[in-house]
């Protein structure tokens, strides 16, 4: 089902919930495609669409991220991996087999010399929004699209421009850097915003994080109320204002430890809630209520196993006490490589006789990326 946006915001913020939602985030991972091909797949199925995932239709407002200005190149191709440039001047290696998302090998800031010269990727220029693209999503948004404003993350962010140990080191070594690099972002977000909401208002903000893992997060709660605290609660005083309900958090990982700092910096949902690094969303909404939003969560892993356990998952993941709004459930990251084909179609036909939904019915293009 395509959710208009009102019918979207208030299952979130548990206003009244026409039924339950139920998506598939990410996707396949790298790799499934061919094994539920030679399973006997159909073109459907392949796309996701034989499985009448929810759905909202979504458009974004402005440019927010960093505008790097080096030049682009393919360095180095392989039978196995591509090294290319992106337009930070980072060498970028992709694995071919495995992987949809490069990482980088170096990184332009080292120091506040460094971060001097790029400074200007992240301030505010006239072209981050386009009063075109503005009022088609002024147009979208009346027809049930959810508007949506990306912001760099607070740790994110240091961490495109300098790698993971240099900004975990930064926030020590470094502070100055540090609150200087995300008074620029918040800088030019809230100029972005105060643009943007002239045409169109702003449902939703969402920050990309990914700072945790399994052990738990790259910053603790200190770090967060000393530095992404303020730069969080400056650009969601401004998304509110422009009529901003939502602010969305992505991380994997274990961010128990964080949450309520999280929470008093603003953020009301979090995702995709990774069962295997200790995410449980059951005794997350036992301990937050309906004040924290809860999105995917189901276990990647089980659709590996026997069909008692997806259904001993989803008969404990779809448990009463989680419905009626403030959960949209899905698994909580890509659906991994060795899933069998006919598992998943147990896990989907099993997920929505558990919530009350009808069989699914295929539909070319109903299958949409719900990450954000």
């Amino acid at each position: 089902m395509r959710f208009h946006r009102e019918q979207y915001l208030d299952h979130l913020l548990s206003r009244g919930s026409s039924r339950e939602i139920f998506v598939e985030l990410f996707g396949p991972l790298q790799g499934l495609e061919a094994e539920w091909r030679a399973q006997g797949a159909s073109a459907a199925e392949l796309s996701l669409d034989a499985f009448d995932f929810d759905s909202v239709e979504r458009v974004g407002l402005g440019r927010t991220g960093p505008r790097g200005d080096r030049p682009e190149r393919l360095e180095v191709e392989t039978e196995e991996y591509t090294i290319r440039v992106d337009n930070l001047g980072r060498r970028m290696k992709l694995i071919k087999s495995s992987a949809s998302i490069p990482l980088p090998l170096d990184f332009p800031v080292r120091d506040m010399d460094d971060w001097r010269a790029v400074r200007h990727w992240l301030t505010d220029a006239p072209e981050r929004t386009d009063e075109t693209e503005l009022e088609m999503a002024r147009i979208r948004r009346a027809q049930g699209a959810l508007s949506i404003v990306n912001m760099p993350g607070g740790f994110d962010l240091p961490r495109q421009l300098m790698g993971d140990e240099e900004a975990c080191l930064a926030f020590y070594d470094a502070p100055e850097l540090i609150h200087d690099i995300l008074n620029t972002a918040a800088d030019t977000v809230c100029a972005v915003i105060h643009r943007a909401v002239k045409v169109c208002p702003v449902d939703y903000l969402a920050v990309h994080e990914d700072f945790a893992g399994k052990s738990g997060p790259l910053v603790g709660p200190d770090l967060i109320a000393a530095f992404i605290r303020p730069y969080y609660l400056r650009i969601w005083n401004a998304a509110r204002e422009a009529g901003a309900q939502v602010f969305s958090l992505d991380s994997d990982g274990n961010v128990n430890p964080v949450i309520d700092a999280l929470m008093a910096a603003g953020v009301n949902q979090i995702y995709p809630m990774e069962p295997a690094a200790g995410m449980d969303i059951v005794a997350l909404r036992r301990k937050y209520g309906r004040s924290l939003i809860l999105k995917g969560g189901l276990d990647k892993h089980v659709l590996r196993q026997s069909q008692a356990a997806i259904r001993a998952e989803l008969e404990y993941k779809l448990q009463p006490a989680l419905r009626g709004g403030g959960v949209v459930f899905g698994l909580d990251h890509r659906i991994p490589n060795g899933t069998p084909l006919e598992q998943y179609r147990f896990y989907v036909r099993t997920a929505r006789e558990l919530l009350g939904l009808p069989p699914a019915e295929p539909r070319h293009g109903a299958w949409a990326r719900m990450a954000f």
